[in-house]
């Protein structure tokens, strides 16, 4: 078995999961409103992408504001995932299977 292709694409579903995450977490905030921050759901997916949007807080410039950090994220996340979607097609081609 192919230990970094194993690791590319469980990079690859995690960043995929705080992507989904931050997408449900803009689309509930669009619906609910003001009162998000007691919907239990936005709870939940506040606990899921708490990580990474502080990951992103900590390598961005302070005159970045914090309304911000939640779009950025979300670019970011995507383009790590389209850079490991070539890693995994490298990878994959590197050792001939088909993926």
């Amino acid at each position: 078995m192919q230990v970094d292709l194993l690791l590319v694409s469980a990079a690859r579903a995690l960043v995929e999961i705080a992507g989904f995450a931050l997408l449900g977490q803009g689309v509930l905030a669009l619906l609910a409103g003001v009162q998000r921050h007691a919907n239990p759901f936005y709870k939940i997916l506040e606990i899921i992408t708490g990580p990474t949007m502080k990951a992103v807080r900590f390598i961005t410039p302070r005159f970045i504001i914090d309304t911000h950090i939640p779009i950025l994220t979300f670019f970011l996340l995507f383009w790590l995932w389209i850079a490991l979607a070539l890693a995994k097609r490298y990878v994959c081609g590197l050792h001939g299977v088909v993926c």
